[in-house]
């Protein structure tokens, strides 16, 4: 590929999304440029998936520990030292971001180190220089908010619970989405006091409702105390801590104040507006079916485009763009049956249709459930429970959502996800053997419908 332009495709952004992108396309033998003002690996590497869920592990042995007793094992005290767990994390980030750039690297794509910034259609701006491009993707992601109110200086986000040097010893958590409920459950395993305020009645909202219940119970069971209908208004600070005034009078007192009331796309200051890509009242870049904006050249995937803010799903983006813009095959990103899990305590899979979606789209619907305390449970005696629900739909039986909440449900419905993926009927999973005795067995033996 040859042109005019320093390059054939300037990306802004180097997290998930946009060095599967720049690697893709260069191997496709583009000649590929790609900036970035903070670390290479974006959220999920830096910032979310992956030290996330290592404190999530962490946080797990607390449990571990105390059932091992049921097993023969004689019980003794362990201690946690935080800053061992956060030095080794960090380490574990220094080499992924390490591997991110040899992957650029050895796909023979240039690294700009700065923020990008649009000048027109075929510019970007890095630092000082002026680079061009044929085609130019934004790949920036998004960014966690703290609504503006009294004191809000005094909160943190996701990014900075990361980084804490020290356990709390009292965490408040306002909010009842994904990331809330993932830091509820690491700070109380890990022995803090935990608060959480969320503003509707339920946590999880879009998530289907029955999951929804029991994660609440579950994470009640385990010490978490949740205050529905609330809204934190206002954040002062003494020398004992911080007291967040709720819209109902009431004061909560914490030594950390987490907001994880959501992200926004992180669209501010890098020139859309100048060049005229459209954006969404949010803040999101608006694109067509193939990612491509209203400017011809310029195209977006991943979270900054608030289509389906998933990892993978970035990944997804990626390489249909790259199809797309230099392939010669046009190709549109398919966001149905994908499955997804949130690393809560107990954690939850899912994949397909919620009961609430699926009536809305066929009607009448037929629901299998099944409550039941775990295998390793049993003997722990530990108030732990898994619960599954199947959807189907009776005109065609096909099975058309799966949700788990209970251990290993992430790996399980990942596996379910194909079966969906692939039109499996009711009858195909009664006809499946099950692997005895495991949790995931009970997706092929559910056979007592709900009453309507």
């Amino acid at each position: 590929m040859t042109s005019s332009y320093d390059y054939d495709l300037f990306v802004i952004g180097a997290g998930s999304g946009g060095v599967r992108a720049s690697r893709m396309a260069a191997q496709a033998g583009a000649r590929v440029g790609i900036c970035e003002g903070s670390r290479i690996g974006g959220t999920c590497v830096l910032r979310g998936c992956i030290p996330k869920k290592l404190l999530v592990y962490a946080a797990h042995f607390h449990h571990d520990f105390e059932d091992a007793v049921a097993y023969g094992w004689q019980p003794h005290h362990p201690t946690h030292d935080w800053g061992t767990m956060i030095a080794n994390k960090n380490e574990e980030i220094d080499r992924l971001n390490g591997i991110y750039i040899n992957l650029l690297k050895g796909s023979g794509v240039e690294i700009h180190e700065g923020y990008g910034r649009l000048v027109d259609e075929h510019t970007v701006r890095v630092g000082q220089r002026a680079i061009t491009a044929e085609h130019i993707l934004v790949a920036t992601g998004g960014w966690p908010f703290i609504p503006d109110i009294p004191g809000a200086e005094h909160a943190i986000t996701s990014n900075e619970a990361l980084e804490l040097t020290q356990k709390p010893r009292r965490v408040l958590i306002v909010g009842g989405g994904y990331i809330a409920v993932e830091f509820a459950g690491i700070f109380a395993g890990l022995g803090s006091e935990v608060t959480m305020a969320i503003r509707g009645e339920e946590l999880l909202r879009g998530f289907d409702n029955d999951m929804r219940v029991e994660l609440a119970q579950a994470m009640n069971r385990a010490g978490v105390e949740i205050h529905t209908r609330t809204n934190i208004v206002r954040i002062d600070k003494d020398a004992a801590g911080l007291t967040a005034r709720t819209d109902q009078g009431a004061d909560i007192s914490a030594d950390v104040v987490l907001f994880a009331t959501g992200r926004a796309p992180n669209t501010r200051g890098i020139g859309l507006d100048d060049v005229g890509v459209k954006l969404q009242p949010n803040g999101a870049v608006m694109v067509d079916e193939y990612s491509r904006t209203n400017i011809p050249n310029i195209w977006a995937i991943g979270d900054v485009t608030d289509r389906m803010n998933l990892t993978p799903v970035a990944l997804h983006e990626a390489m249909c763009f790259v199809k797309t813009a230099f392939g010669g095959e046009p190709t549109k990103p398919i966001y149905d049956t994908i499955a997804t899990a949130v690393f809560s305590t107990p954690p939850i899979g899912t994949v397909g249709l919620t009961e609430e979606e699926a009536r809305a789209k066929y009607g009448k619907v037929d629901i299998y459930k099944n409550r039941f305390r775990p295998l390793k449970h049993t003997l722990t005696k530990r108030e732990h429970f898994s619960f599954l629900k199947m959807i189907v739909d009776p005109k065609t039986d096909k099975v058309v959502g799966c949700h788990m909440l209970g251990d290993d449900s992430a790996e399980i419905v990942q596996g379910l996800a194909i079966a969906l993926k692939c039109g499996a009927t009711k009858a195909q999973f009664d006809a499946t053997i099950g692997i005895h005795p495991t949790a995931a067995e009970e997706f092929v033996t559910m056979r007592t419908k709900e009453p309507d």
